[in-house]
């Protein structure tokens, strides 16, 4: 298999620092579709994060658009009940947004049809930028953007089965610094008549290391003319948001590790587009009460055993900055139950400030750089329509 090996910026370096200032005005409606999104505000698809329990808590906090993990499109396509049952949401959940992933036009299609036929779902989001190995390495997520037609067959199929739900996509800058392919996928996008899309400013070879490039994003903007762009990448605080959209022109601002143990940003980003001043950061006692409300919704949604398992590595962003001393979090990395994970937090001083600026600073993984592996003679045959082998969309989920 080849393998592409990421050496530097792709463009001239164009985020704005960390601590950004606000933006300079008013920032439009977003619009994806007939759903009107305020604040302009999108939770990122997030694998093993955003099940309908963590975007419950994340409602509770403020507006915006809030989708869920990916789901293959092949695992729907043949009645799996394993993608069926994720692709569920709270009963007062609106709209319902679903990230897909799939290669294959047919498998594609058939998914949407049934999500849309079956009244299941408001909002489809293709999933274009997975970096993860086990995925581009069998065609998928970014390494699908190196083939422009079998992109544009996807994506049509998407579109012609949604009927009136929108359709959008979300992709990186391209697989590394040597094949840049964000225009060309925006553009094929709006060809095929999706309603809006989002751009990480990255490379797959990046993943998430060093700085995004929020200049990709302008240039995504002046490129893609008839329908929304959102900028997503190194939004840390609701004042990067409005720092964001203030320098690309972007429209709306996708929110993925920002929000890690951190729901409260989406009150923050309210408060922001409002043009209120922000609310100080919560004392640990709020902290607590969210973190058992997230472990309950998880053991209703998962079972005990499999939710507390998933839940230790939200322990960790959630008092990330309180300074609760190093054995509170070991001990809840070894937890088994519901009643160990409250006793630990029971333990807690409610008061407890968390220290100055610690946690609006980058969270969730920083892996990175890596090396893009593909398909042999992935490149070679770029104008190839043919989709990869079913193994490529094996029920995984990733970025």
């Amino acid at each position: 298999m080849p393998v592409l090996d990421h050496a530097g910026p792709v463009t001239a370096p164009g985020p704005a620092p960390l601590l950004a200032g606000p933006a300079a005005g008013p920032v439009a409606p977003l619009r994806i579709g007939p759903i009107e999104v305020s604040p302009p505000v999108v939770l990122a698809p997030m694998a093993g994060i955003t099940n309908p329990a963590y975007r419950r808590i994340c409602r509770r906090y403020g507006g915006g658009l809030f989708v869920s993990e990916m789901i293959t499109a092949r695992g729907l396509a043949e009645g799996g009940v394993r993608s069926w049952t994720r692709a569920a949401f709270d009963a007062d959940e609106s709209p319902r947004s679903i990230q897909l992933y799939g290669v294959d036009p047919a498998s594609m299609g058939v998914a949407v049809r049934r999500l849309v036929e079956e009244g299941r779902v408001d909002h489809i989001d293709l999933n274009l930028g997975c970096p993860v190995r086990k995925i581009t390495r069998n065609g998928g997520g970014s390494a699908l953007t190196a083939r422009p037609r079998l992109l544009a067959e996807l994506l049509d199929a998407a579109v012609r089965n949604a009927g009136a739900v929108p359709v959008t996509a979300k992709f990186r800058i391209g697989i590394d610094e040597r094949l840049v392919t964000f225009l060309d996928v925006g553009r094929i996008a709006e060809d095929a008549g999706c309603a809006a899309v989002a751009l990480h400013g990255r490379t797959a070879a990046q993943l998430y290391s060093g700085r995004a490039d929020w200049s990709a994003i302008a240039a995504l903007k002046r490129a893609v003319t008839t329908i929304p762009v959102l900028g997503n990448g190194d939004i840390w605080r609701a004042a990067d948001a409005l720092a964001m959209q203030a320098e690309t022109g972007c429209d709306g601002v996708v929110i993925g590790r920002g929000c890690l143990g951190r729901p409260w940003l989406f009150r923050d980003l309210d408060a922001a587009y409002a043009g209120r001043p922000p609310v100080p950061p919560p004392v640990l006692g709020e902290v607590l009460d969210v973190m058992r409300d997230h472990l309950r919704a998880l053991a209703d949604l998962l079972g005990e055993r499999r939710a507390v398992r998933d839940f230790r590595k939200h322990t960790g962003w959630y008092l990330t900055g309180y300074p609760v001393g190093s054995p509170v979090r070991r001990d809840l990395g070894l937890t088994e139950t519901v009643a160990e994970v409250e006793a630990i937090l029971g333990r807690l001083d409610p008061a407890l400030a968390p220290l100055p600026g610690v946690p609006e600073q980058p969270r969730g993984t920083q892996r990175g750089p890596q090396e893009v592996t593909l398909p042999d003679g992935w490149l070679d045959r770029r104008d190839d329509p043919t989709p990869p082998g079913v193994e490529a969309e094996a029920r995984v989920s990733g970025g």
